[in-house]
């Protein structure tokens, strides 16, 4: 299991060049669990997260008569839903962990579930994060994404464009009707594909672009992400009405900078 001693300083320096950066194993076998545990019941609404649960495969839903299945679960701030979510490993290690590879001002910005359920397909579009965020004056921002299952190419594994954080945000533009998802000009070919185990995690950058695609086998893909920006940064978001409830219009993304 981690522990703060494996983050080094050949570790950080990686995460800072190549945008993105794997740690193996936070979680245990227990922990896991009951991780999972809490996910479904968000999912089966046993905990009400409905006001803000979305679909961010709603790009690829037709106009069937029939309502379609959700493709890409997203449930944005689970730890106001359910606040003792805030005490468990998960937030308070990778809160140490953004503090370790950002600086020791680095706090919980906001907390968000992604579930892309067996044999939807549907792949999560090409982005970087900044592109969904009002613009800053200090920019640092990274995320961790937590597997809770293994994560595989065929199931919807993340891709990065190694250094993509250092150089300008792409145009993004919505992913097309129905769905809250943003998208930008980029392919396989410029990314890496990150496959990891259930209990890993990835890091990224807020300027880092990824993208995974959709799930093609029987094996679930859930995924926990806390995302860190500076205190200062988080009460500027704040006073600005801005808080990713989704409860707000697509900005002008291509103005990020």
């Amino acid at each position: 299991m981690i522990d703060m001693s494996t983050i080094t300083t050949q570790m950080i320096d990686e995460f800072n060049s190549k945008g993105f950066l794997v740690v193996p194993d936070i979680l245990d076998a227990n922990e896991i669990a009951y991780y999972r545990d809490v996910y479904e019941q968000f999912l089966n609404n046993t905990i009400d997260a409905s006001r803000y649960r979305s679909d961010l495969g709603g790009f690829a839903q037709t106009d069937d008569a029939e309502k379609p299945k959700e493709k890409i679960v997203q449930i944005m701030l689970p730890g106001r839903v359910y606040p003792e979510l805030l005490s468990k490993k998960l937030h308070t290690l990778t809160r140490e962990m953004a503090k370790q590879l950002l600086g020791e001002d680095m706090e919980l910005d906001f907390d968000m579930l992604i579930d892309k359920s067996p044999h939807t397909n549907t792949p999560t579009p090409w982005h970087q994060d900044c592109a969904y965020w009002i613009t800053m004056p200090d920019k640092r921002a990274a995320s961790c994404w937590v597997a809770l299952d293994d994560a595989v190419i065929d199931n919807g594994c993340m891709w990065y464009v190694e250094g993509s954080h250092l150089e300008p945000i792409r145009k993004h533009h919505p992913a097309g009707k129905g769905g809250g998802a943003l998208q930008c000009d980029a392919d396989e070919q410029e990314g890496t594909a990150v496959e990891i185990k259930a209990g890993s995690c990835i890091w990224h950058h807020g300027a880092t672009l990824h993208y995974s695609r959709g799930n093609t086998t029987d094996m679930r893909r859930r995924a926990y992400i806390t995302n860190f920006r500076p205190a200062a940064m988080i009460a500027y978001e704040r006073e600005r009405g801005f808080d990713h409830t989704g409860e707000r219009e697509v900005k002008d993304v291509n103005a990020q900078s």
